[in-house]
């Protein structure tokens, strides 16, 4: 990208990761989940346990829809809590064991909670053929039912959060209609704007009327892709946190890739370190972007 590009326009591509909140969010949902599959598992336990003594034999017939839909209840729920937990932390397409595994496993945990109590109502031979007919049927549109709710046909991914984030900033940075602005992507696409835009107000110079898209910082240990802990990048080489450092430099777009992203609070002092003139006045946007930047 030019350096001299309008500062509206500047890139501001970063991988998007679950915040704090989100994460706990994903947290609570899971467990929850977890908890209603478990129930629904030990409802499951039940039937096969009551079968195995002949409890249905001849009678109880409500008692087994009963504990099929039972099963059923639990199931969707754990399912629906499961879907509501990967909205707020999804897994990434690269790595596509996972990725499957977590956006469809509550179908797999629905089939293990109702799979096992149909086969033995099928396979049993003392039951009531007209009850067992019955019984076998509601269980199958039952687990049909809650497996399909459990299935994600359009699961959420890092990649296409990412992708959502960077094209949210891009219109909050252009003051276009927000319409890639979903919950999940919105505040940190509004710190990735922030900081971007400090960026380009605090280098402009009059070879560069509308400021920069390069930044510096602390180059990662060696063999290492990025630094292991969010750090800080700076508008020039020259500033003292840099002196006798290995240092890289790039664009916002590299500096967020390599985990600097959180912007200098202190540039005033490095814009006269650097011999910027640039915009005193982007101070306050570069604190709050780069506060909410770091719990990214």
């Amino acid at each position: 990208m030019a350096e001299n590009e309008p500062a509206g326009q500047v890139d501001v591509t970063k991988e998007w990761r679950a915040t704090q909140g989100q994460k706990s969010s994903a947290t609570r949902l899971r467990l929850f989940a977890a908890i209603a599959w478990g129930i629904a598992i030990a409802a499951e336990i039940a039937g096969v346990v009551m079968l195995k003594q002949h409890k249905f034999d001849h009678g109880n017939l409500p008692l087994l829809i009963g504990l099929l839909v039972v099963i059923a209840v639990f199931a969707i729920a754990g399912n629906l809590m499961w879907k509501a937990a990967n909205k707020h932390d999804p897994a990434s397409k690269a790595d596509g064991f996972r990725f499957f595994v977590q956006n469809q496993l509550g179908a797999i945990i629905t089939l293990i909670a109702f799979l096992p109590l149909i086969v033995l109502i099928f396979m049993d031979k003392d039951m009531d053929p007209k009850n067992k007919k019955i019984a076998g049927g509601v269980g199958v549109v039952l687990a049909v039912i809650a497996a399909v709710i459990g299935i994600d046909f359009n699961p959420p991914s890092t990649e296409q959060y990412t992708q959502d984030m960077n094209q949210c900033a891009a219109q909050i940075k252009s003051a276009q209609p927000t319409t890639a602005c979903s919950p999940e992507v919105a505040q940190q696409a509004k710190a990735i704007a922030a900081d971007s835009a400090t960026v380009a107000a605090a280098t402009k110079d009059p070879a560069h009327p509308n400021g920069q898209d390069v930044v510096y910082w602390i180059a990662p240990e060696s063999g290492a892709k990025k630094a292991s802990s969010p750090h800080v990048f700076h508008i020039c080489q020259g500033v003292s946190p840099l002196r006798g450092k290995t240092v890289n430099h790039g664009s916002v777009t590299e500096a967020y890739a390599e985990n600097a992203t959180r912007i200098t609070k202190q540039i005033p002092m490095e814009q006269a370190q650097c011999g910027f003139a640039g915009e005193t006045k982007a101070k306050p946007a570069a604190d709050s972007a780069g506060d909410a930047s770091s719990t990214a």
